[in-house]
């Protein structure tokens, strides 16, 4: 008797151990839903001689992505022979800042608001995440 409920304790007792492991399941979930919310990347198009603008545009959009570590930024010289496709694509001459998603092909083009904002950090920023946000969603 002392042997079969000995038994069934230890038995017991590794069922839960083994299958406690709730957390790691969550954690994968997470994982997965973040990823799936960050299929985007942000394209700046930019030619050999880069004004002032255009390093303000590339600073202030690198600051704003410290708060999606998960969005790619992409600088794109389009002088560059090696890039002409990607630059026909966006249409972009010279200077251009893009959100792209890849997977669907939606682009929205945010050139003319960085030139606009640039001379305002916290509007810019303010600004980006915005149509971060919006564009993932």
């Amino acid at each position: 008797m002392k042997k079969n409920i000995l038994t069934s304790v230890i038995i017991t007792v590794l069922l839960l151990f083994v299958s406690c492991d709730g957390n790691s399941q969550t954690k994968k979930t997470t994982a997965k839903t973040t990823t799936a919310k960050t299929t985007i990347e942000i394209i700046q198009f930019h030619s050999d001689h880069r004004c002032m603008t255009c390093n303000k545009i590339e600073k202030l959009t690198r600051l704003t992505l410290k708060d999606f570590p998960t969005i790619p930024f992409s600088l794109v010289n389009v002088d560059e022979t090696k890039n002409e496709k990607k630059a026909e694509q966006f249409e972009a001459t010279g200077t251009a800042l893009f959100l792209y998603n890849p997977k669907t092909g939606k682009k929205k083009d945010l050139t003319d608001f960085a030139f606009m904002t640039a001379g305002d950090e916290a509007k810019f920023q303010k600004e980006l995440k915005k149509e971060i946000e919006k564009f993932i969603n």
